[in-house]
């Protein structure tokens, strides 16, 4: 086996080993989160997700998986990834304060009872944590991802889920994971079969 060979082992192995630890430890916390967003939709909310570069893709996905669930028998909910409009975005950043573009996205879109998913790896990226900030205030249920130490992000958040690393490939790794865990939890939740 090569230099490069046993880099990709060893890299496989730090994923696996973080996300083993990572959800052995919180999966009670992940199962109560569930149960809200549960509760959530069932009383018509809607889920808004956000974050900034591969966290806005994170976002886009989370939507994505929420509005087009992959198995037939699962039905979609409602879910918006406030990353996606690029022309607002670089208008509010142009015109205002880049730190205020998802926060003020909540205040026009969001209604009382809705969702509110913030990612960031670092935990420290402030338009995400003024907008979860806020959402509480506006009656949303405020769910944090982060990773490292959690910035500033776990003081904001009804739930937020901190991966204890400072690479920010592995968090990446199981901020994925976790929005598949999350998502297939909620829809077994609502009484849907566990296909996975």
């Amino acid at each position: 086996m090569n230099e490069l060979q046993a880099a990709i082992l060893r890299k496989a192995r730090e994923s696996s080993a973080l996300k083993q630890a990572f959800f052995a430890e919180h999966a009670s916390r992940i199962e109560t989160c569930a149960q809200q967003m549960t509760d959530a939709f069932a009383r018509g909310g809607r889920l808004f997700v956000f974050g900034n570069g591969g966290s806005a893709c994170d976002a886009q996905h989370v939507a994505v998986e929420f509005m087009h669930p992959i198995f037939e028998k699962r039905a979609p909910l409602p879910a918006i990834a406030l990353s996606c409009d690029m022309a607002l975005i670089t208008a509010k950043g142009n015109d205002r304060d880049f730190s205020m573009t998802f926060v003020e996205q909540l205040q026009v879109l969001a209604r009382k009872g809705d969702i509110a998913l913030g990612i960031s790896t670092s935990g420290k990226s402030a338009n995400v944590n003024r907008a979860l900030a806020a959402a509480p205030k506006m009656g949303l249920l405020a769910v944090g991802f982060a990773g490292r130490d959690g910035g500033g992000m776990p003081g904001l958040c009804d739930h937020c889920f901190v991966v204890p690393s400072f690479s920010i490939h592995r968090i990446q790794e199981t901020h994925e994971t976790l929005l598949h865990v999350l998502w297939d939890a909620i829809h077994i939740l609502r009484g849907e079969e566990d296909v996975l």
